[in-house]
């Protein structure tokens, strides 16, 4: 019997003892020289050059973040910008963390209808068993924007291969509210959204061992207020909770999103993780060939953050 994604990500995160979950956000400007040098003397162009460098900066990170936290989280618009090159790069990517044990999201917030997003489900959600897809990820974001139905062929998939899918709700860019926030019937369309997400949730956890099922939901960490009221709406969901660090959101901000015993959602950090030894503190304690300890003290820190300021500690 195929094992439910909540359950797989629940293991992994006691296994861990911790929610934090890092992005993967390569940025050809601010990746390390050495590796930059590497990839333009193996490389016929830029584009490969950058494809090179990404994989090769992303499987450093999952070399030093796999033994301390339960996931990753690559988004794939970095790596689709460089072609074929890219899409080749996020494949390897996507399989070395998963040979390194860990829980991949694949950020890459794909809508469609009808067969279209059947095309899309297929193609990133392998689910318990990596083999099933070819962007070997366990779970992916979605965009339900197009309406509901476009949300079941995912939603199949899912179920089927034991994956799991994040359903935008609410985002933590700061033009969100500009559409999520339009009320009709007062009733915002973010929540008419989260109910929605909460009646898909209840439907396919019948494999669920737990309280959560296959479908989760993203909410940003920067409208903590929100955040409380759609957990409480959203009671069977996993949460995908961007906004930490970087967007200004903090540990404090994300204790409502969890349950008594530290799980329920997961919390992603990606510029801060990733290029931590670009900024202060970071920046001051570690030289630049020591970037990887830089990634590593920050991962550490967050964990250490987390679990200081939300029932995420239970885990500890």
């Amino acid at each position: 019997m195929m094992t439910d994604y909540a359950d797989r990500l629940h293991a992994a995160i006691q296994k861990k003892r911790t929610p934090a979950l890092v992005g993967l956000d390569p940025r050809l400007d601010q990746l390390p020289t050495e590796i930059i040098e590497k990839a333009r003397n193996a490389s016929i162009n830029e584009y490969e050059m950058a494809a090179n460098a990404f994989e090769e900066f992303c499987k450093h990170i999952i070399d030093v973040v796999s033994p301390l936290v339960p996931a990753v989280k690559p988004q794939s618009a970095f790596f689709e910008q460089l072609g074929a090159a890219g899409c080749l790069a996020l494949q390897r990517v996507i399989s070395y963390a998963r040979q390194a044990g860990l829980i991949v999201i694949c950020d890459a917030k794909r809508g469609d209808i009808g067969s279209t997003a059947l095309g899309y489900a297929k193609a990133y959600l392998a689910g318990e068993d990596p083999q099933a897809a070819p962007f070997a990820a366990d779970a992916l974001t979605v965009n339900p924007y197009l309406g509901s139905d476009t949300l079941e062929p995912f939603i199949e998939t899912a179920v089927q291969r034991g994956a799991g899918i994040y359903v935008l709700v609410r985002t933590s860019n700061p033009g969100a509210a500009s559409f999520q926030d339009h009320t009709e019937q007062d009733q915002k369309l973010y929540q008419k959204v989260a109910a929605s997400v909460e009646e898909s949730a209840c439907q396919a956890a019948s494999n669920a061992v737990g309280n959560y099922g296959c479908v989760g939901a993203v909410v940003g960490a920067t409208y903590p207020q929100e955040l409380q009221q759609l957990r409480r709406a959203m009671p069977h969901v996993p949460l995908l909770i961007p906004g930490y660090g970087a967007h200004g959101g903090g540990a404090v901000d994300v204790a409502t999103a969890f349950d008594a015993d530290g799980l329920g959602a997961i919390i992603n950090s990606s510029r801060g993780i990733n290029f931590a030894y670009n900024a202060e503190p970071y920046k001051e304690q570690f030289a630049p060939d020591q970037w990887e300890q830089a990634v590593e003290l920050a991962t550490k820190e967050m964990i250490k953050d987390i679990a200081n300021n939300t029932p995420a500690g239970n885990l500890q």
